[in-house]
């Protein structure tokens, strides 16, 4: 159905959206899923090996998320100008440029993990076993910063089932080399951690290849060269304006949910195991909000190009009705197979007791996160994110400083409550911020 103005109509908004992000999604569960593959796996062939890992993950992970965070900052850019193909290659290279900066700062961090671990108070037989692997994932951190920017260019073109191609690709290289080098099979002998690293090295250059590969074969670059070049400073500045405030969120969500990790730990080692497992099934329905979040990002660039504040609004207003089908049909299918799913993350049967008590509290920050996500990707569309991070911070601030007594009075159920609370918060904070923006961002349209 379409509107009379030739915008396509709200169900049409919706299935589009919904058929954007759903390969998106898929890409994002697969790598999930090979994470875990490569834990079991280290945690079978020694401990001491998955407590490396441990360590390393400490703080690769939250590196690779802030530049995926920082890269999702050229989403808007490449839609607004997927129609001038010279103007859009000089976008994408500039978006290198930009991934080399910000995988070069993570890939010296990572690097770095023995020396940080020593001043943290790591075992040192746990560092011994680090060997070459944070090296690997240093390296690992540039080729995730360069795929991360294709996978954000194809996701501007809307193309993104070959974004999906290329994470399902690299997923697959990571899971087999795990299986193999890991523990060794055959004439391969095993590596460890060592292996581990090489697995995740091989992952992501495949994945960024295969996206690549997919973004110089799109019909409005092909033929064109992808190499940085001359680097252009304003245009890589215009987007780190955009990106690094995006990874400034990231961080401070990673630093706070960490400081409830240390709360829920205090209040008993059950209650940080069923902590742990909680998040675990948040993550996997928050990432169908992220999923959808980046689906839309494209529809609001779009809208923004032509000033159209009602398709801006409009966009993340579909955006906001796949999110909570998406979040409400996972957290209904959680709650009925309670008890098969929870098996498969605990065996204690007093952890599983404590995470069908907290499951409420668990569906309520989760439809909540999804909902400020989605005003915060509608900021990307906008290319206002600075807000965005403003409102993080004030709000995950104050619940880093409720957090130890909100544990101490109420147990998990305050911890959690607590974040609802947050969450809360931050969708009317990204809400009000999304609302003024975009009127700002449409004054042309009403002048």
């Amino acid at each position: 159905m379409v509107a009379n103005d030739g915008r396509p109509g709200a169900a049409v908004r919706i299935t589009q959206i919904a058929g954007a992000a759903l390969p998106l999604y898929l890409m994002m569960i697969a790598a999930s899923a090979g994470a875990l593959v490569d834990m079991a796996v280290l945690g079978h062939h020694a401990t001491a090996s998955l407590a490396g890992l441990a360590v390393t993950m400490a703080v690769f992970g939250p590196a690779t998320a802030a530049i995926a965070g920082a890269q999702r900052g050229l989403m808007p850019f490449v839609t607004e100008r997927r129609d001038d193909p010279d103007r859009l290659v000089r976008v994408v290279r500039s978006g290198m440029w930009l991934a080399i900066v910000t995988g070069g700062l993570g890939a010296a961090a990572v690097a770095a993990v023995p020396l940080i671990g020593r001043l943290g108070g790591v075992p040192r037989e746990t560092l011994d076993q680090l060997g070459s692997f944070p090296l690997l994932l240093a390296i690992c951190t540039i080729t995730t910063a360069l795929g991360a920017t294709a996978t954000s260019a194809l996701i501007g073109l809307a193309r993104n089932r070959s974004a999906m191609r290329a994470g399902l690709a690299g997923t697959s290289a990571a899971v087999v080399l795990s299986l193999v080098l890991v523990g060794g099979a055959g004439p391969v002998p095993a590596l460890g951690l060592d292996g581990a690293g090489i697995a995740m090295l091989s992952s992501s250059a495949i994945s960024a290849t295969v996206a690549l590969v997919a973004l110089r074969c799109a019909p409005r670059l092909a033929g064109r060269s992808l190499l940085p070049g001359r680097p252009r400073p304003g245009e890589i500045l215009g987007l780190a304006r955009v990106g690094i405030p995006l990874a400034a969120t990231v961080l401070i969500k990673f630093a706070v949910l960490g400081v409830l990790a240390f709360a829920a730990s205090r209040v008993g080692t059950g209650e940080a195991a069923v902590y742990s497992v909680a998040v675990s099934l948040v993550n996997l329905m928050f990432t169908a909000a992220v999923a959808v979040g980046q689906a839309i990002v494209p529809v609001v660039a779009e809208r923004l190009t032509a000033v159209d504040l009602h398709g801006i609004r409009s966009g993340v207003l579909s955006g906001l009705i796949v999110a909570a089908g998406a979040v409400i049909v996972l957290g209904g299918a959680l709650t009925l197979l309670r008890g098969p799913v929870l098996e498969v993350f605990s065996s204690d049967p007093q952890v599983r007791a404590g995470l069908v008590d907290l499951l409420p509290l668990v569906l309520a920050a989760t439809v909540a996160d999804a909902f400020q996500a989605l005003f915060g990707f509608g900021l990307i569309g906008i290319k206002r994110t600075m807000p965005s991070m403003m409102c993080f911070a004030v709000c995950y601030g104050a619940l880093a400083i409720a957090a130890g007594p909100a544990a101490a009075m109420g147990g998990l159920s305050g911890l959690w409550g607590a974040l609802v609370s947050a969450n809360l918060v931050l969708v009317a904070a990204q809400g009000w911020c999304f609302r003024r923006h975009s009127a700002a961002a449409a004054v042309p349209a009403t002048a």
